[in-house]
């Protein structure tokens, strides 16, 4: 179905309670959008929704099986003002939130659901799922000279590490739990990535709660839900596989020149795998074995 607002999905659609969680995907441009909305299907969300404007096309049979709501992507903080009305319609329902060519893991998804997932995590008394965007790139840049391909796709093995996360409301004292984390194509090539961009950590999965908020760096107004572990022991992490930060530095003029290749000595090809993730430490299992 298609609707020319946030307003008229929630009016005439508004997912029915029990249903499992809901996906939210705003597309920036055509660049795997259709891959995207599978993957997520082939997750059991209970509703894929695309935040889109006219000019992303998408094959009929596909457009079938999700929601589209007409959205200006470029928009200031357009995906955080989405979430953030669309949450407050529907309290209660978990939600995930990407861009097109991102791409939704969690431990043994191969063979459980979103909704699992999101059944576990309530039985732990968590609202809230810390994920850590992973980003994708091909390397050879001649051949995919967007950076993009999914059948070449490399990550990262290395480079990554957290630093307490400091709250400037209590004399930059460590807040309880919290961590900002960098590494991948942000911290390779921090020099054309503004500092308040490369964080790496972003809350992707959250339960909707009255008067609660999505901030602009993906962090929620309550504090708890911006934590990677419960006070007792550690918790379900998930990885968001994304190709934005490579794309952007091979589109943005600044950096398209100088930049000749993505890959470094600790490139690996992407197996389209949780274990992979979960072996890199890129993701936790937690309790869930």
């Amino acid at each position: 179905m298609q609707y020319s607002s946030i307003g008229q999905f929630l009016e005439m659609a508004r997912p029915a309670p029990g249903k499992g969680p809901v996906a939210l995907i705003l597309a920036e441009d055509n660049c795997e959008t259709a891959a995207t909305l599978r993957h997520h299907l082939r997750l059991g969300f209970g509703r894929v929704v695309l935040l889109a404007g006219e000019e992303i096309i998408l094959p009929p049979e596909l457009e079938a099986q999700i929601d589209r709501i007409e959205t200006d992507a470029f928009a200031e903080d357009a995906l955080v003002t989405a979430v953030n009305l669309i949450a407050q319609g529907i309290q209660g329902e978990w939600i995930y939130y990407c861009y097109n060519a991102e791409f939704l893991f969690f431990p043994f998804c191969e063979t459980r659901s979103i909704r699992d997932l999101t059944t576990f995590h309530s039985e732990e008394r968590r609202s809230a799922m810390l994920s850590y965007v992973v980003d994708l790139y091909s390397c050879d840049l001649a051949a995919h000279p967007n950076a993009v391909s999914l059948d070449h796709a490399h990550l990262d093995r290395a480079g990554y590490y957290a630093l307490a996360r400091k709250d400037p409301e209590r004399d930059w004292a460590e807040k309880e739990r919290q961590m900002d984390f960098f590494g991948g194509l942000r911290w390779r090539f921090e020099e054309h990535v503004p500092w308040t961009r490369r964080k790496i950590d972003r809350i992707s999965l959250f339960r909707a709660t009255k008067g609660v908020k999505l901030r602009p760096d993906f962090t929620f107004s309550d504090e708890e839900m911006n934590t990677f572990a419960c006070p007792w022991h550690h918790n379900l992490t998930a990885a968001v596989c994304s190709f934005r930060t490579a794309k952007a530095l091979r589109t943005n003029p600044g950096s398209r020149n100088e930049i000749r290749s993505f890959r470094w000595h600790s490139s690996e090809a992407f197996r389209w795998d949780s274990h992979q993730l979960m072996d890199l430490g890129l993701m936790e299992p937690g309790q869930w074995f």
